[in-house]
C-alpha cells in the first residue's frame, strides 16, 4: 500500500511539472507538446536531471545551473500541491482497478490539474486563459455524464446531469451579473467562465459550499493584504484562487458540511 502511495505521489510530482510547462507556455502562445524545456533567463536548454520534479530546485538551491538566477517556487510549489492533490484524491474517492474507478480517478486528476493551471496562471497573469477553460468545461460535463451512466435509473441518471448543468448555468449567471452591473471593474469575463466550470465540476448544492468559501476565503485575504499595507481597496486582486480553493473544499468536504449545516436545523 505504501509502494502505491508513493506511486500516484510521484505521478503528482511529474504532472505538476508537466503543468508548470504549461502555465509557463501558454503566456508566451509556445507548444504545449514540442520543444526541450529551457531556462527562462539564459536560454540554455536543461537537462533531464535539471527536471527532476522538486528534487532539482532543492540540489540546485533554487538557482538555474548555468547562468545561477534564481528559479521561481512556483515550481516546486505547483509540483507538490499537484501530488499531494492527487494523493488526496486518491485517499477520498479511492481507486481499485477496475475501469470505472480508473476512468473516475482519471477524470478527476484532469479537472485537479485544470484548477492548478487556471490558480497559478491567474495569480500570475490576473487572466484565465481559453486555451484552458474551454476544455475544462466540456471534461467537466463529461465527467457528471459518466457518473450519471452509473446510477441505476434514467430518472437518477438525468436528476444528477441536470443538477450538474443547473449548478454551472447559476453560478455562471450570478458572476454573469456581477460582471455585467460591475463593467468588468469587480469580476472578469473569465470568471464566468470558470464559475460554469466549477458547477459543473461540484454540482448541486456542493458548488454553494465552494462559492461560500471563495467569498470567505477572498474576503479574510483581502482583509490582511489591506492591513499590512500590500493592497487597497482599489486594488486588482485575481478571484480564480479563490474560487479554486473553495472548489477544492467542495470536491472533498462539500457533502459533509453540507450535511453538518443541515443538522443544525433537524430536531
Amino acid at each position: 500500500m505504501l509502494m502505491f502511495y508513493l506511486f500516484i505521489f510521484l505521478l503528482g510530482l511529474a504532472v505538476g511539472s508537466f503543468l508548470n510547462c504549461v502555465i509557463y507556455r501558454l503566456n508566451r502562445e509556445e507548444s504545449l507538446l514540442k520543444g526541450r524545456s529551457f531556462c527562462p533567463y539564459c536560454r540554455h536548454k536543461l537537462a533531464w536531471f535539471d527536471l527532476i520534479p522538486v528534487l532539482s530546485f532543492l540540489i540546485l538551491r533554487g538557482k538555474c545551473r548555468y547562468c545561477h538566477k534564481k528559479i521561481s517556487l512556483q515550481y516546486p510549489l505547483v509540483e507538490l500541491a499537484t501530488a499531494f492533490l492527487f494523493l488526496l484524491s486518491v485517499a477520498h474517492f479511492g481507486l481499485s482497478f477496475d475501469l470505472f474507478s480508473l476512468l473516475n480517478i482519471s477524470f478527476i486528476f484532469l479537472s485537479l490539474s485544470f484548477l492548478v493551471i487556471i490558480f497559478a496562471y491567474d495569480l500570475k497573469h490576473f487572466i484565465i486563459p481559453d486555451k484552458i477553460i474551454y476544455p475544462a468545461i466540456v471534461s467537466a460535463f463529461l465527467y457528471q455524464v459518466f457518473l450519471a451512466t452509473r446510477l441505476s435509473s434514467n430518472i437518477e441518471s438525468v436528476d444528477s446531469i441536470l443538477r450538474a448543468v443547473f449548478a454551472g448555468f447559476c453560478a455562471g449567471g450570478f458572476f454573469l451579473f456581477i460582471y455585467l452591473l460591475s463593467q468588468g471593474k469587480w469580476m472578469g469575463f473569465g470568471d464566468v467562465k470558470l464559475a460554469v466550470f466549477l458547477g459543473f465540476l461540484v454540482s448541486w448544492p456542493n458548488i454553494l459550499v465552494a462559492l461560500f468559501f471563495a467569498f470567505l476565503i477572498g474576503a479574510i485575504i483581502g482583509i490582511i493584504l489591506i492591513l499590512f499595507r500590500k493592497r487597497s481597496l482599489k486594488s486588482e486582486v485575481p478571484f480564480a484562487p479563490f474560487l479554486v480553493a473553495g472548489t477544492l473544499i467542495a470536491l472533498f468536504l462539500g457533502t459533509k458540511l453540507i450535511d453538518i449545516y443541515i443538522s443544525f436545523f433537524v430536531f
